[in-house]
């Protein structure tokens, strides 16, 4: 398959066989901007501007100082924080203005903005390589499971535009490799919970069942995004 500078992360993220591959996808995306905005970029004028207007969310927060960043974090914080003390702490304000500005920081999140913009350009390399690689379709097809929000969006980008040719075989694909793990999560569910019946007194071997509840959890949420808890035993 060609591979050029937009191809080759999207190839990296299909080469792998477990998981949601568009979920390994958003986690790309998410570390490399993580790393960008704890680097040098800080630093940079244009980044500030928009930091400081978005600020981030609770769990990008969280990131960042999982990322050993306290001291980019403190500088970024204190200029952020200057700026909202100019924009909506001011005497005067009506109410309604308050908490509309005040609204516009709390709702927003510079790493999600551009989590969003850089996932949006992959998936429309992945319709492009789907339509045009046939080596990209088998590495497509040869997934084996996509969460339910990421089959919602790929499912409702599938046109005629983006897939003239191969749009029904990419649909088909998502529709049974979706169906065929939404059918194995319930025969797992349906396992773990048989393990605590009564008739069963002694013997939790749950086997491959142990982690149903998060993995369902991460098919309907796509939190396999963040470090969902599983059970030791």
């Amino acid at each position: 398959m060609r591979q050029d500078i937009c191809t080759i992360p999207v190839s990296e993220v299909f080469e792998v066989t477990d998981g949601c591959p568009f979920c390994r996808m958003h986690k790309t995306v998410e570390e490399r901007i993580i790393n960008f905005i704890m680097g040098d970029a800080m630093m940079e004028s244009d980044v500030r501007i928009e930091t400081n207007k978005h600020g981030f969310c609770p769990d990008h927060f969280e990131k960042m100082l999982a990322h050993n960043g306290r001291l980019q974090l403190s500088l970024m914080l204190n200029t952020h924080l200057a700026e909202i003390s100019a924009d909506c702490l001011i005497s005067g304000l009506s109410p309604k203005t308050a908490a509309e500005k005040a609204n516009d920081i709390v709702n927003s999140c510079f790493i999600c903005d551009k989590i969003a913009w850089g996932e949006e350009r992959m998936i429309a390399t992945v319709y492009r390589l789907y339509e045009q690689e046939e080596d990209f379709r088998k590495l497509f097809n040869a997934q084996p499971h996509f969460c339910l929000p990421h089959f919602a969006k790929i499912m409702g980008g599938i046109n005629k535009k983006t897939c003239r040719k191969h749009g029904k075989e990419m649909a088909e694909k998502l529709i049974s490799a979706t169906k065929d793990y939404c059918a194995d999560l319930t025969e797992k569910l349906k396992n773990y919970s048989f393990m605590y019946d009564y008739r069963n007194a002694g013997n939790k071997d749950f086997g491959d069942s142990r982690f149903s509840v998060e993995d369902s959890i991460n098919f309907l949420t796509m939190s396999q995004n963040s470090d969902l808890h599983k059970p030791t035993k």
